[in-house]
């Protein structure tokens, strides 16, 4: 295990070369949370998250929700980076306008990169704007169960790292659907490559992990979060995911509380929480 500080980062942790906001984008979101007494516990269950906030209708439900984090897809459109996820490939929301609109808010944000094209410009325009607040940067940069097509792990790395070498990396694994029969999950072999990618980072990482696999991979998953104190898992879903409440159960039963996040979709998000008391 590297000897790392717990919580990956704080108040005192290091700024970039373009003024990246000490502490902010590298801080545990926990810890933010907790500090602007938004939440009440360090249980990343507490955590709230608005997913695909990509339009300008979306974008504006999300700010005025209960969520904490906002989760937003980047693609390149005429040169331009813009809010969409595939098979969209624009949107009447750019970047810039989404930025310029979270920046006034207590709220985190994390942007999901789809292609590698698209990090690049997006770095230049987070550097203008010194957002005050946490910010991740996502990408599937590994083959998973039935994936395809990932983002350039070492591209998209050192794109990101070159602006920004403190902020909070979000790092998957593209999959494809699973037969909920089947007993596939993340394998040794791919949280392997994972924990080798990022071995000699120093920045906070969570891991982004479907929901659906996390049960047949616990000891694979949890031998990652074993490599550092700074690393943390963040469950995502699809919308046509076949998972219960009980696998989110066992999920939270399996791993550190405070290490692990819950970016699912309703009916479920709602109904685990009720489950757990939140």
């Amino acid at each position: 295990m590297q000897e790392d500080e717990p919580g990956g980062g704080g108040a005192g942790a290091g700024g970039s070369a373009l003024g990246e906001p000490k502490g902010f984008w590298s801080q545990n979101i926990l810890d933010y949370f907790l500090n602007t007494k938004q939440i009440k516990t360090r249980d990343g269950a507490e955590i709230i998250w608005y997913h695909r906030a990509n339009s300008k209708q979306h974008m504006k439900e999300a700010i005025q929700s209960a969520a904490h984090m906002i989760e937003a897809d980047v693609l390149l459109y005429d040169n331009h980076p813009v809010m969409a996820h595939p098979p969209e490939t624009n949107s009447d929301n750019s970047l810039k306008e989404w930025l310029n609109e979270i920046k006034n808010t207590n709220k985190g944000i994390k942007l999901d990169f789809k292609s590698l094209e698209a990090v690049n410009p997006s770095m230049k325009l987070l550097g203008d704007l010194h957002l005050r607040q946490p910010v991740w940067i996502n990408a599937d940069i590994l083959l998973g169960p039935k994936g395809n097509h990932p983002v350039d792990a070492k591209g998209f790395l050192d794109t990101v790292i070159s602006y920004f070498p403190d902020v909070t990396l979000s790092l998957g694994w593209t999959t494809g659907r699973i037969n909920s029969k089947c007993n596939t999950g993340y394998s040794l072999a791919m949280v392997q490559e994972m924990a080798e990618l990022c071995r000699d980072r120093t920045q906070p990482i969570t891991f982004a992990a479907r929901a659906d696999l996390v049960c047949r991979s616990k000891s694979e998953l949890l031998w990652l979060l074993q490599q550092s104190n700074r690393y943390t898992l963040t469950i995502w879903t699809g919308k046509d995911d076949e998972y219960s409440v009980d696998d989110l159960l066992f999920i939270r039963a399996s791993f550190d509380k405070c290490r692990v996040f819950y970016d699912i979709l309703e009916p479920q998000n709602s109904e685990f929480r009720k489950a757990i008391g939140i």
